[in-house]
C-alpha cells in the first residue's frame, strides 16, 4: 500500500501539466486574431494555416476579403495584397478537396455623397466622442490625410459592412501588436475596442494568442499598452 501511495505522489507531483488560459473570444474571434497578425507580419505558411482556421470556424469567404481590405489601411498593399494572393490559394484548394468555403454576404455600395462627414460620423460612433472646433495635429498639419482617413478610411472601408464595428477594430489591435512600434495608435485603438465592447479579458487574451503565434516580445509590448488603457479608464 504504501508503495502504491507513493507511486500515486510521484505522478501528481511530477507529470507535466500544461496551463490552461481562460478562453473568453469564440472561435472566429480567435481567428480574426491569428489573421491579422499572420497578415501584419508577412508570415504566409503561417497565415495559410489561418486561413483554413478561419474558415474551420465558420467564417465566410467574404469576411476574410473584407479583413484583408480593412488592413491595407494599417499594414500596407504590400501586407495586404501577399494575404489576398495566399487566400486565393487557400480557396483553391479547399474547393480541389471539397471542403466548406461559404461565399457569405455581399459588401454595402457606399454612394454618400458628403463622404468626410459620413466618415467624421463613423468615428464619432466608433471612439463616443463627437469631434469640434479646427482641426488640430497632424489634421492641422496635412489636411489631406485627415481627408484622406475620414473619406476613404472611415467612410469607403467601414461602410462596407460585412464586418462589425467590434470584429473590424479586433482586426486592427492583432494587425498593431504584431507590427509593433505603433504604441500610440495601439492605445487609441485599444481604448476604441473597448469601446465597441471588447473587454479587457478578451483583449487579454487576444495578447495571449499573439505571444503563442507571434511573439513574447510583441505581446509583452502590447500588455504595457493595454495596461496603460485600462489605468485610464479607471481614472
Amino acid at each position: 500500500m504504501k508503495i502504491f501511495i507513493f507511486s500515486v505522489l510521484m505522478l501528481i507531483n511530477f507529470s507535466p501539466i500544461k496551463a490552461q488560459r481562460q478562453q473568453t473570444l469564440n472561435a472566429k474571434q480567435m481567428s480574426i486574431v491569428s489573421i491579422a497578425a499572420f497578415t501584419a507580419k508577412g508570415n504566409l505558411p503561417q497565415l495559410k494555416i489561418a486561413f483554413h482556421g478561419g474558415l474551420d470556424a465558420g467564417m465566410t469567404i467574404s469576411e476574410i476579403k473584407e479583413m484583408m481590405i480593412h488592413l491595407y489601411a494599417y499594414c500596407g498593399f504590400p501586407r495586404s495584397l501577399n494575404g489576398i494572393n495566399t487566400f486565393m490559394a487557400v480557396i483553391d484548394e479547399r474547393k480541389a478537396k471539397g471542403l466548406p468555403t461559404a461565399n457569405g454576404i455581399v459588401p454595402n455600395s457606399v454612394k454618400a455623397v458628403h463622404k468626410y462627414d459620413l466618415g467624421k460620423n463613423t468615428l464619432a460612433e466608433l471612439t463616443g466622442r463627437v469631434s469640434s472646433g479646427p482641426p488640430r495635429g497632424y489634421a492641422a498639419f496635412v489636411p489631406a490625410i485627415d481627408t484622406m482617413l475620414k473619406e476613404h478610411l472611415f467612410a469607403d472601408v467601414f461602410g462596407r459592412g460585412v464586418l462589425t464595428n467590434q470584429e473590424r477594430e479586433l482586426t486592427t489591435v492583432s494587425a498593431l501588436v504584431s507590427l509593433g512600434g505603433v504604441d500610440s495608435q495601439l492605445s487609441a485603438h485599444l481604448g476604441v475596442a473597448m469601446h465597441n465592447g471588447l473587454s479587457k479579458e478578451q483583449l487579454q487574451e487576444m495578447l495571449v494568442i499573439q505571444e503563442e503565434k507571434v511573439g513574447k516580445a510583441e505581446a509583452d509590448a502590447g500588455r504595457l499598452v493595454l495596461d496603460g488603457v485600462i489605468k485610464r479608464q479607471k481614472q
